[in-house]
Order: C-alpha cells, then structure tokens, then sequence
C-alpha cells in the first residue's frame, strides 16, 4: 500500500492516525510532518517531497476532506463519474475528474478498475504444403 493511501484512509476517517503510522512503518511524528505537508500543499504535496514549490492546482483540505465524506455519507457505492457530476451540479465542488477518481481509489472508498480482458487468440491451423520434387538437370557447357 502506499503513503499516499493510507493518508487517504486516514482523512477518510477509516482508520486513525496511529494506524497510519503504524502501516507506514513510521513513527506517529512522521505521519503528523506528512499530514502538515498535505494541509498546505493538498494532495500533491504527498508526491512532490523534494521540490518545495507550490503546485498551483492544488486541492484544499477541507475540500478534500468534504468530498470523501460526501461520498462516504451520501453516495456510497455511486459510479465515480456520475459522483463527479453531482460534486458540480449539486454542490459546486469545481475539481477534475481524475482527482476525484484518484483521491476515492487512495482512500479504498472505490474499487480499482477491472483488467481488461484481452482476446482468447485461437491456435493457427498448420498447413503442411508438399511441393513436388523435379529433377532438375544442370546442362555444363564445353567452353
């Protein structure tokens, strides 16, 4: 699992920080320094930890954690994209749909997409072609 899932699960709410801390093998100082990190630079802050620029299309906190509840209180078990509708037409919640995608896989609130299934490839007949033999004689010249 990654570092960035169970800080997910853990602003989800569906486990406590202490586990978090515990899962990602670092001590409950560590988790609260990443948790700080992903207050101020959203969740691409959990990514970008050796460049301290602001990222300019950052998510907030609170929207962050606005959205996962939404989706845990009210629209449980909802196909992402029609949840991705509603946070617009309905709540006004204005973020990209590969965030909200992304933010609802990390947190296991959805599950990952199915593989896709590729096609059973039959076995090719053999076909056996039998050429007839010819004799075929060399004439040498006398030159």
């Amino acid at each position: 699992m990654k570092l960035q899932d169970v800080i997910l699960r853990a602003i989800a709410k569906k486990i406590t920080w202490l586990d978090a801390a515990d899962i990602a093998g670092v001590s409950a100082r560590t988790i609260v320094r990443i948790r700080e990190k992903y207050e101020q630079y959203g969740y691409d802050g959990l990514y970008d930890q050796q460049h301290r620029k602001r990222y300019v299309h950052r998510v907030p906190l609170p929207i962050a954690e606005k959205v996962l509840a939404l989706y845990q209180e009210s629209y449980s078990g909802m196909n992402v994209l029609r949840f991705h509708q509603k946070l617009q037409s309905e709540h006004g919640i204005r973020v990209s749909y590969s965030w909200v995608k992304q933010a609802l896989l990390g947190a296991g609130l959805v599950a990952p997409p199915a593989p896709s299934k590729k096609p059973r490839e039959f076995p090719r007949a053999q076909v056996t072609v039998q050429l007839p033999r010819r004799r075929i004689h060399f004439v040498r010249s006398s030159a």
